[in-house]
C-alpha cells in the first residue's frame, strides 16, 4: 500500500467553489458530475453500480471503509463512479467476511479518493446549486490549472452513456428449462436485478444495449426488461426505436431507473434532467395503486415529466410517487401489458419493501401466457 493517505488532493466545482483535502486510492486526476448518495451503508454496491458511470460520489455518510471490502458486493465486475469524495476514508475494519481494506480495493481499482473534506458543505453547496461538474486531482494542485481542465468535461445532459457500460456478448442465466424467459435489455443492469429474477425461477438472456428486435425476439422470451444505467435518456434513440417494436409485440415488459425513462420515452412522454436527482437508501414513495408507501433504493439523475403524462393518461397510469418532492416514480400502460418504476426493487443496497413488484411482473406474463392459450 502506498503512501497516499498523508498526500494531499483537491477537488474543483464547476462553480469555481474549491475544496483541500487528502488523497487515497490511486495518484491522479478524476473528472465527472459531481452527485451525493444518502446511503449509511452498502457502500460498495454503490461504487460498482454501472449507473453511476461518470460521476463523482460523494458520501454523506461519516465513514466510509469501516467494513472493508469484498468480492461478494458488488453490482458489476468493477467500480463505476469517476472518484470518491468522503469524510472519513478508514483503513481499519473488522468484518471477517471483508477480503481488504477500503485503500487496499481503491488501489486494485485504480480509483482516485479524496477524503478529510467538508462533506456537508459540499453537499450544500450542490444541493442548492444544482448537480455540476468537477475535477478531483492529486497530482496537480493549482486551481487555476484544474479550472482550466474542468471546462472540456462534457455535460451529462444529452451524454449518452449506456452503451460504455453494457456486455458486449449476450449471457444467459438460471435454468434453461424454465416456464419463464426473459429477454434483458442491459443499459448498465445490476447483478442483483438478474438474480431477483433467477431466485424467481425464471431464465434469462441479457442483451447488448443496441440489440436488434430481431434478435431480442429469437430468444422467444415471455417477457422484456429494460435496465438500469447512466447518461441521459433522451439521447438513447436506438433504445427508444427498439422498445417502440417490443411495445408492437404486445409482450410483457418492464422498467427499472433508466429502463423506466425510455418506456416513457417510448410513450411519447418527455424526460428532463433533475436539479440533483435522488440517491440513496431512504426515499419514501407511495403506491397509488394499494395506497401503501414503501422506503426505497434509488439512483437517478433524470425523470418523467409529470405535464407530459398528465396529457397521456388515458394510455398510461401514474402508479408511484415520490413523496418527498411528488416526482414520477412508477407507470403502467393502460392497453399493453407493461410497468415501470423510477426506483430500485432490487434494492442492493437498501430496504427489500419493493421486491414486490418482480412478483407483478411475473403476475403480467403469466396472464399474458393463459390469455394466450384461450
Amino acid at each position: 500500500m502506498n503512501d497516499s493517505l498523508t498526500q494531499k488532493a483537491i477537488l474543483v466545482l464547476a462553480d469555481g467553489t474549491h475544496y483541500t483535502g487528502m488523497a487515497a486510492g490511486k495518484m491522479g486526476t478524476a473528472t465527472g458530475e459531481i452527485c451525493f448518495n444518502t446511503g449509511m451503508t452498502g457502500y460498495q454496491e454503490v461504487f460498482t453500480d454501472p449507473s453511476y458511470f461518470g460521476q463523482v460520489m460523494v458520501a454523506t455518510n461519516a465513514h466510509i471503509g469501516n467494513y472493508g471490502a469484498s468480492q461478494h458486493d458488488t453490482e458489476s465486475e468493477k467500480m463505476q463512479i469517476a472518484a470518491l469524495v468522503c469524510k472519513n476514508f478508514t483503513t481499519a475494519y473488522s468484518r471477517q467476511m471483508a477480503d481488504s481494506n477500503i485503500q487496499e480495493y481503491f488501489e486494485n481499482q485504480n480509483m482516485l479518493v479524496i477524503h478529510n473534506v467538508d462533506t456537508r458543505a459540499i453537499v450544500q453547496n450542490i444541493r442548492n446549486k444544482g448537480a455540476m461538474n468537477c475535477i478531483i486531482s492529486s497530482e496537480i494542485l493549482d486551481i487555476e490549472e484544474l479550472t482550466a481542465k474542468l471546462k472540456s468535461v462534457p455535460s451529462m445532459d444529452g451524454l449518452e452513456l449506456a452503451s460504455k457500460v453494457s456486455v458486449k456478448e449476450p449471457y444467459e442465466i438460471g435454468d434453461p428449462t424454465a416456464h419463464i424467459r426473459i429477454a434483458a435489455l442491459d443499459f448498465g443492469i445490476k447483478k442483483n436485478i438478474v438474480k431477483c429474477f433467477v431466485d424467481r425461477g425464471c431464465y434469462v438472456k441479457v442483451f447488448p444495449a443496441k440489440t436488434t428486435i430481431e434478435a431480442l425476439k429469437a430468444f422467444n422470451p415471455d417477457g422484456y426488461f429494460l435496465s438500469n444505467g447512466p447518461g441521459d435518456p433522451a439521447s438513447m434513440d436506438y433504445a427508444i426505436d427498439t422498445i417502440k417494436e417490443i411495445l408492437k409485440e404486445e409482450v410483457p415488459i418492464f422498467g427499472i431507473c433508466l429502463g423506466h425513462q425510455l418506456l416513457a420515452l417510448a410513450n411519447g412522454v418527455s424526460t428532463y434532467k433533475m436539479h440533483n436527482g435522488h440517491r440513496g437508501i431512504n426515499h419514501p414513495v407511495k403506491n397509488l395503486l394499494t395506497g401503501c408507501s414503501e422506503i426505497t433504493s434509488q439512483n437517478h439523475g433524470f425523470g418523467v415529466k409529470l405535464e407530459d403524462l398528465n396529457k397521456k393518461l388515458e394510455d398510461i397510469q401514474i402508479t408511484h410517487v415520490n413523496l418527498n418532492d411528488e416526482t414520477v416514480e412508477g407507470i403502467r400502460l393502460k392497453n399493453k401489458p407493461g410497468m415501470s418504476v423510477q426506483y430500485h426493487p432490487e434494492s442492493s443496497p437498501g430496504p427489500h419493501d419493493s421486491r414486490y413488484l418482480f412478483d407483478d411482473f411475473l403476475e403480467m406474463i403469466q396472464t399474458h401466457k393463459k390469455q394466450l392459450t384461450v
